[in-house]
């Protein structure tokens, strides 16, 4: 009889994990949901199930030996012995989202009558905004890569379509020629929990990947090499270090003086759609967000925008100092 994926989880760890098994067996149960009915990834199931074991071998400590046992005062107890160790709240908030998640799982297969979560309080911490570069430095940024030679073709055509699509830059290094479609201008992209989208492309990034397929690829395709879209110097499909590598020195010579990463051209896509007027529900499909609220964010950041203007440029203004909008919290990531 094969392992379960919680009993291989635990076999490599060296910290062993000695809860009653009724406890396990819930747990267990509520993992192989999410991998086979939810279509979760193995890691996001790993997280989940490393905070729900964490919070096993807690109420087990308190002489719980099953899931009907367990109170909602335990699970308050928990989350308060989380904040005395001085956890982030961010991590505290994403392990009562696991619990929740669990309880819920419990009802739902008539484990227990009530959620011992239901009155629980979600820890509240300040969101961070995204950062994103002003369209100038996008402007910049994307006219940094030399159209001479076949690696500024190639960068030129990556940096193009990420801020052209709002790629996540794994979706962007594993994207394969098949992904494309350059008549109709679109993208199937393979995003998180393995779900595919697809997403427009713009105009200019069509002609980049068009001047990098005809001029700029032929230059790092080997004997081996595949399918992949973006090609490294030994003809397999471009790294993520290796693009992130290329796109600092991009920004270096188009004078964007703060750090970057690729995340950055992804969160500008998205706050500068929204500042033209796009669709809200749009925007998250073109992302990929499986919440609305994710996605969310975004309005926070053109609110701040609006402040800002307004601040600067009415009769009456009165430009806005440091710390004096304490709900805006950036992101410099």
């Amino acid at each position: 009889m094969g392992m379960s994926h919680a009993a291989m989880t635990r076999a490599k760890d060296p910290t062993p994990v000695d809860i009653p098994h009724s406890l396990q067996d819930g747990i267990d149960d509520f993992i192989a949901v999410l991998l086979a009915e939810r279509g979760l990834s193995k890691n996001t199931a790993l997280a989940y199930e490393k905070d729900l074991l964490q919070f096993a071998v807690f109420v087990s400590g308190r002489g719980r030996d099953n899931w009907l046992a367990v109170s909602s005062a335990d699970a308050s107890l928990w989350l308060g012995t989380l904040a005395s160790n001085d956890m982030a709240l961010s991590s505290s908030a994403r392990k009562l989202s696991a619990l929740r998640a669990f309880a819920r799982h419990l009802v739902a297969m008539g484990m227990r009558r009530d959620d011992f979560t239901a009155l629980l309080e979600r820890p509240r911490a300040r969101r961070k905004l995204p950062d994103s570069l002003s369209e100038r430095e996008v402007e910049a940024l994307l006219d940094a890569p030399p159209m001479s030679t076949p690696h500024g073709l190639r960068d030129r055509a990556m940096l193009e379509l990420m801020y052209s699509s709002g790629l996540r830059v794994s979706e962007l290094c594993t994207l394969s020629l098949q992904s494309v479609d350059m008549d109709e201008g679109f993208l199937r992209v393979m995003g998180k929990g393995s779900k595919e989208r697809v997403v427009p492309v713009g105009s200019k990034a069509l002609k980049a990947l068009r001047d990098y397929l005809s001029q700029g690829r032929p230059h790092f395709v080997k004997s081996k090499t595949g399918s992949g879209l973006f090609l490294s110097e030994w003809g397999k499909p471009i790294s993520r270090k290796t693009f992130w590598v290329h796109l600092q020195a991009h920004a270096r010579h188009a004078g964007i003086e703060r750090a970057i990463k690729p995340h950055l051209l992804r969160h500008s896509f998205a706050t500068h759609l929204l500042s033209h007027g796009a669709d809200l529900r749009a925007i998250q499909e073109m992302l990929g967000h499986a919440d609305i609220s994710t996605t969310q964010i975004y309005t926070a950041v053109d609110r701040r925008q609006l402040v800002d203007s307004h601040a600067r440029h009415h009769p009456r203004r009165q430009l806005p100092k440091a710390g004096q909008y304490p709900e805006f919290k950036e992101n410099r990531e």
